[in-house]
C-alpha cells in the first residue's frame, strides 16, 4: 500500500512540476495544487501506524508519530493561501489583459 501511494505522489509531483513549467496562469494554479497534494500523500505515507498517543496505556514505542500529520495540516493552510493568491493574480491579470498568457519581460531578455 505505501507503495502505491508513494507512485501516487511521484505522479502528482511530476505533473504538477510540468504544469507549473507552462506559460498560462490556470496551469500553473492547478500544478501548485498538485504539488501541494503530492507532499500530503508523501506525508501522511511516511507516518508510522500504531495506537493513537491519546487513547490507550499501551507502550509508547507503538504510539502512531503525530508529526506527520501536524505537518499536512499546515501544508494544507499554507496551500489554501498561496492558491487564493495565485487565483487573486491571474484574476487581475484577467482583468487587464485579458489573456491567461504570462508576459515575457524585456528587461530580462536584455540581461540574457
Amino acid at each position: 500500500m505505501s507503495t502505491l501511494l508513494a507512485l501516487a505522489a511521484a505522479a502528482l509531483f511530476a505533473i504538477g512540476t510540468w504544469l507549473i513549467l507552462q506559460r498560462a496562469l490556470t496551469r500553473v494554479v492547478i500544478g501548485i495544487g498538485l504539488l501541494s497534494h503530492g507532499a500530503n500523500v508523501l506525508m501522511m505515507t511516511s507516518h508510522r501506524r500504531g495506537t493513537p498517543p491519546i487513547h490507550g496505556d499501551g507502550d509508547p514505542g507503538a504510539f502512531s508519530d503525530p508529526l506527520p500529520q501536524a505537518f499536512a495540516l499546515t501544508a494544507i493552510v499554507i496551500s489554501f493561501g498561496v492558491t487564493a493568491f495565485l487565483l487573486a493574480m491571474a484574476y487581475r491579470s484577467w482583468v487587464l489583459t485579458h489573456d491567461d498568457e504570462v508576459q515575457d519581460d524585456l528587461e530580462d531578455r536584455l540581461i540574457g
